[in-house]
């Protein structure tokens, strides 16, 4: 288990947010001309994923993701290099052309349970303050990822319980139970 990396964030253990944190700047991971994505909001929900879509920083084998209101989240630099990765998927993911780097995840599908929410990656930004990592989704998806072997799977869970991010194989209950809300009421079955 030791030669896997989970993150960069907290490989070294997990570092509380700050209360009343509100915002800070992305940055995309070029020497110049940075793409520049200002958030001004703290993120709910951050988490580390082990999804096929999500990027993740060199050598690690999850992502770390948090979301943002839409409308709290402004690309204020460079937005001429950024390009969305996959125009098929449920979160448009807008990632610098030049580096890589997915700067934000916008839903467009006005039905999705996660409209108005966007997908942000903490990790490229250098203001501290962000909410903590606090579950991993996917989990299992890491063996398609290529970011561990199927034998390597309990320990990695292990990992993850040891650093307080409980594994789970979807998304946490509460955002699974916010999901199936939000379908629920749109096919009447709750008012």
């Amino acid at each position: 288990m030791s030669t896997l990396k989970i993150h960069p964030s907290v490989d070294g253990g997990v570092k509380k947010g700050t209360p009343g944190f509100t915002g800070g700047t992305l940055h995309c991971q070029c020497q110049s001309d940075k793409v520049e994505v200002r958030v001004e909001s703290n993120v709910a929900h951050n988490h580390i994923c082990g999804c096929t879509k999500c990027w993740k920083p060199a050598g690690a084998a999850f992502a770390m993701i948090g979301v943002a209101p839409r409308d709290k989240v402004a690309v204020t630099a460079h937005a001429e290099k950024l390009q969305v990765v996959d125009e098929k998927a449920a979160i448009q993911r807008h990632a610098c052309k030049a580096c890589g780097a997915h700067m934000y995840g916008r839903i467009e599908n006005r039905d999705h349970p996660f409209y108005g929410l966007d997908f942000i990656h903490v990790e490229l930004s250098d203001d501290g303050g962000w909410e903590e990592p606090r579950f991993a989704a996917f989990v299992s998806s890491v063996i398609e990822a290529g970011g561990a072997r199927p034998e390597q799977m309990d320990d990695v869970r292990a990992r993850l319980t040891e650093l307080g991010l409980p594994p789970y194989d979807a998304l946490n209950p509460p955002l699974m139970d916010a999901m199936s809300t939000h379908i629920a009421k749109r096919n009447g079955v709750l008012k």
